[in-house]
């Protein structure tokens, strides 16, 4: 599709990421070539520090979302990144994981403007997190109301990319198990989506599901946000069943399948004492289990930065980037 220069004005057919810059305010604008990126954005477009936005998804309940999302981020931030943890379930499940209660909540950055950097809530070391109440179910309606064309792109208003982007390596969000307004934010705010999936036939159907959304998201948004992984959770080897759907994801997503997360009971006691199971049973099977899912996000992160131009700093090599293949 033809995009008009916000430079030039002349029309051209985008092809790689540096083409395509989104403002602080949600407007994309669009670029023919590096000197007009350069003449509208400034050199230090290319240069900024930007952060990884990674939503935890799954519409099907029960598959360890909360669980993925609290010990990715914990993981992150033990080895000294920075990282924000957004909570975007009214349950509130990522504050009663950590022992927190904010003040205020996603409600007031979403509804009331709030400073998201005001309303983080340093919880560890190098991680903060932005809670979540039953005041985001009134979110969600607040949200119905808004602008068709503008209502699931609030979020990505709110959390101002460039400050969160000075201030995070690393940006998790741990999405509710339903397809509303709230999960739309998160997909259009996120750059990739990691899918936990529980070993079972049900699980299964659930990832279509999922697959299905971010494809509409795309279409109906605008808004490229890629798969980058499957996750299997609540694997027990011993069940023929759990082998079986562990092999049908790995036959599916190849690469893009990480070893499961197998079976422990620690990363279900973990929450009720308010700890990450790297705190709670650091030597356990789930604490390994989840450092090797850590370990895999800072390899893909190395991965990227390695194949970035040293000049462009945002222009990564044309498999990656042209917008053709998304």
């Amino acid at each position: 599709m033809e995009k008009t220069c916000s430079a030039c004005g002349q029309a051209f057919r985008p092809a790689f990421v540096f083409q395509i810059a989104v403002t602080s305010d949600g407007q994309k604008n669009h670029f023919c070539s590096l000197e007009c990126r350069k003449s509208g954005l400034g050199d230090e477009s290319f240069r900024a520090k930007r952060a990884r936005r990674v939503a935890i998804l799954n519409q099907k309940g029960g598959t360890g979302k909360t669980t993925t999302a609290v010990n990715l981020a914990a993981g992150l931030a033990e080895r000294e990144h920075e990282v924000l943890l957004i909570d975007t379930d009214a349950q509130g499940n990522v504050g009663v994981s950590l022992g927190v209660n904010g003040e205020k909540s996603l409600y007031h950055v979403l509804v009331e403007n709030a400073d998201p950097i005001d309303e983080s809530v340093p919880v560890r070391k190098h991680l903060d997190v932005i809670t979540s109440d039953s005041t985001l179910a009134a979110a969600e309606i607040w949200l119905a109301r808004q602008n068709t064309d503008q209502r699931s792109r609030i979020l990505l208003k709110r959390l101002n990319l460039l400050q969160i982007s000075r201030r995070y390596d690393y940006v998790i969000i741990d999405c509710g198990p339903s397809l509303n307004l709230l999960n739309q934010n998160a997909l259009s705010y996120a750059d990739e989506v990691i899918i936990p999936v529980t070993c079972d036939y049900l699980a299964l159907v659930g990832v279509k599901q999922v697959l299905r959304t971010i494809k509409d998201v795309e279409r109906h948004l605008g808004h490229a946000v890629r798969v980058s992984a499957v996750l299997p959770t609540f694997y027990d080897g011993r069940t023929r069943l759990a082998r079986e759907v562990l092999e049908t994801l790995q036959g599916h997503f190849k690469t893009k399948c990480l070893e499961p997360i197998r079976h422990n009971t620690r990363l279900a006691e973990a929450p009720s004492h308010r700890k990450t199971i790297f705190e709670y049973a650091p030597t356990s099977h789930g604490a390994a289990d989840y450092n090797r899912v850590v370990d895999w996000v800072l390899a893909t992160s190395a991965q990227t930065e390695t194949t970035l131009h040293p000049d462009l700093g945002a222009r990564a090599t044309e498999s990656q980037t042209d917008l053709r293949t998304l």
